[in-house]
């Protein structure tokens, strides 16, 4: 039975997910949900070789049935493009996706049309850019001077622009590049202008000897990657500056811990790490593909103030098995990806809800008890999806690279999967579930929403309404004053204990932002996508230190966003385009400098400041 879906809910499926014909829904929920567990369950019957006792029709309707009741329950969700293209003629499933970026102009083409590919099906793509030779270099073949990888960049920006996803979803990208590349500085400033890569996420590949340069306060060196020489030197905390200025500035870049990255990686013999998915949350080799699904924890409390971990773990071993079925039952956009993704069969079973289930519990986001727990359920989530893989393993074989890997290399029993376990943002899927995202806190406990005829209604968190109407404070008054501030930190017309279990994300410190992010790393195969949401009058100092505290608590990487931070005049002036009169100067080096939002930033020497 369909659980109830919320307005919003109905919305989105009726906008991005449900069949249409002629631009007419002729497909209801369920029928969604049917046709998805038909899809992916039926390609069950193609793995009988694999199997000393083949899969039967009776088994395969069995997993059909088990996961319609999954998905219809909402308590566990694939990624978008399987809600969308399973069992329909496109038939591509998976979310994230790698694909190289070689050093000539033949590798930049053949990487645009691999994402031109891969985005009209509805996947996000990753790119590292750091083979790309600086710009000035020598191109051998005409003489000339290279363009270097920003303006590359560029040409990846348009065609994503053009294709949109073929409706359905926008296209995404993350940028990358290494904290070594001569021109990291050009790149750590190319979003102050507002007009450029926006259909980018970016972030800077940071190694673990620029983050020991930075404490010990001393320089480190920029390598051409044409020539592996070494070609100059930037002092490595004006450089962690420069990154926490522009992102104070304008949200990017963030950061990748990428020799972190690797030193993780279960398949070190296939090669390194160099990119991630557009959100940050799955690492993946060149041409690799994930799949993604995500549990509803609220969904899961039970009534003794307690996760119900039976339960749970029924349901984690069932979504492991969807996943993998998920590997066979797709239609990949290029023959690497379907060798590449099929060698490892990375799959990312996370979790979403997570400040919902909190708040049943009576736990405060921004306590150790949540941190405690969120250590236990990523503990039992990685056990269980690991348990899971090794059971379809026995009886389907393991991922054909499990020799060399990690696993096979410290004695684990074989496993079907490369990886089991990412938490994504789970954006969308979370608004069809009526939950929280990911493990994100709260953003608001009540907001205005305008609807189609013009309308405008209070919307309150299902969980904080209850409690108030059961409390005796709650109030249409009080609901409208919360819409307006988002939260009750502070408030005398709510109880001090009710304040406490309900933060809202810019009423939570950043260490508390951050170590939630680090709890659920320590036992995620993948990584962890969470944004450190900062209030306006938040410092670029913050943002710094929010970058450094990720590092030292073992996070994989970082992304901040202070409200507001992308309203505001530009004004780009640069070293490489002619200045305009009126552009300051760098006090250091006489360059011209970016301005943002209070923000100054030199691109020739790393120099930057705000306020």
């Amino acid at each position: 039975m369909l659980a109830q879906l919320t307005d919003n809910a109905l919305a989105v499926l009726r906008a991005r997910y449900l069949v249409r014909d002629h631009g007419i829904v002729v497909e209801t929920p369920d029928q969604l949900f049917e046709r998805v567990a038909r899809a992916v369950s039926a390609a069950e019957a193609g793995m009988a070789g694999a199997r000393s006792t083949p899969a039967g029709a009776a088994e395969i309707d069995a997993a059909r049935v088990t996961f319609e009741r999954m998905m219809k329950s909402l308590e566990f969700l694939p990624n978008s493009p399987t809600l969308m293209n399973a069992g329909r003629p496109l038939g591509q499933l998976a979310a994230c996706f790698v694909v190289p970026v070689e050093d000539s102009t033949t590798g930049v083409f053949e990487a645009v049309r691999w994402a031109a590919e891969i985005q009209k099906t509805g996947g996000g793509t990753g790119f590292s850019f750091s083979r790309l030779r600086p710009a000035g270099d020598l191109v051998a073949s005409t003489g000339g001077s290279a363009s270097g990888p920003v303006s590359l960049m560029q040409v990846f920006n348009v065609a994503t622009e053009a294709i949109k996803q073929g409706g359905t979803r926008r296209g995404a990208n993350m940028g990358m590049l290494r904290v070594d590349h001569p021109d990291i500085l050009e790149f750590i400033a190319v979003k102050l202008d507002p007009t450029r890569m926006h259909n980018f996420n970016l972030s800077v590949a940071v190694t673990d000897a620029f983050m020991a340069a930075v404490a010990a306060g001393t320089a480190y060196d920029l390598i051409n990657p044409r020539t592996g020489a070494v070609v100059g030197q930037l002092d490595a905390r004006r450089v962690l500056d420069a990154i926490g200025n522009a992102a104070w500035a304008c949200g990017d870049p963030g950061m990748v811990f990428i020799d972190r990255v690797n030193d993780l990686h279960p398949t070190p013999d296939l090669g390194a790490i160099e990119a991630t998915n557009p959100c940050g949350e799955q690492p993946l080799l060149p041409f690799e593909s994930c799949t993604l699904g995500s549990i509803d924890v609220g969904r899961f409390v039970a009534t003794g103030g307690e996760l119900d971990w039976p339960r749970l773990a029924v349901m984690i071993h069932d979504a492991v098995r969807f996943l993998d079925d998920v590997i066979d039952a797709n239609r990949y956009p290029l023959p690497e990806i379907e060798r590449a993704t099929k060698a490892t069969r990375k799959i990312g079973l996370g979790v979403m809800g997570w400040a919902d289930a909190l708040a049943a519990l009576g736990v405060a986001y921004d306590s150790d008890a949540a941190l405690a727990l969120a250590d236990r359920l990523a503990t039992f989530l990685e056990r269980e999806s690991l348990a899971a893989s090794a059971a379809l393993a026995e009886r389907r074989g393991a991922f054909p690279t499990w020799h060399g890997s990690r696993w096979q290399r410290a004695g684990h029993v074989p496993l079907r999967n490369a990886t089991t376990t990412t938490i994504a943002p789970t954006g969308t899927i979370s608004i069809i579930a009526g939950c929280a995202s990911g493990i994100e806190p709260l953003y608001a406990l009540a907001y205005r929403r305008n609807v189609l005829d013009g309308a405008e209604l209070t919307e309150i968190n299902p969980s904080f309404q209850r409690v108030a109407r059961a409390r005796g404070f709650g109030s249409e008054a009080l609901f409208a004053q919360i819409a307006e501030h988002g939260g009750v930190r502070g408030r005398r017309d709510v109880p001090d204990d009710v304040q406490r279990v309900f933060p809202t994300a810019h009423e939570i410190a950043v260490s508390s932002h951050v170590g939630m992010q680090a709890a659920f790393q320590r036992h995620v195969h993948a990584a962890v996508s969470k944004t450190i949401n900062l209030p306006r009058g938040a410092t670029a100092a913050d943002v710094k230190a929010a970058y450094q505290l990720a590092y030292e608590l073992g996070c994989k990487g970082i992304t901040v966003y202070r409200d507001g931070s992308r309203e505001g005049q530009v004004l780009v002036t640069g070293a490489r385009t002619e200045v305009v009169a009126a552009a300051p100067a760098c006090p250091d080096c006489g360059s011209a400098l970016i301005v943002q939002s209070g923000c100054r930033l030199c691109r020739n020497c790393g120099w930057s400041a705000c306020g």
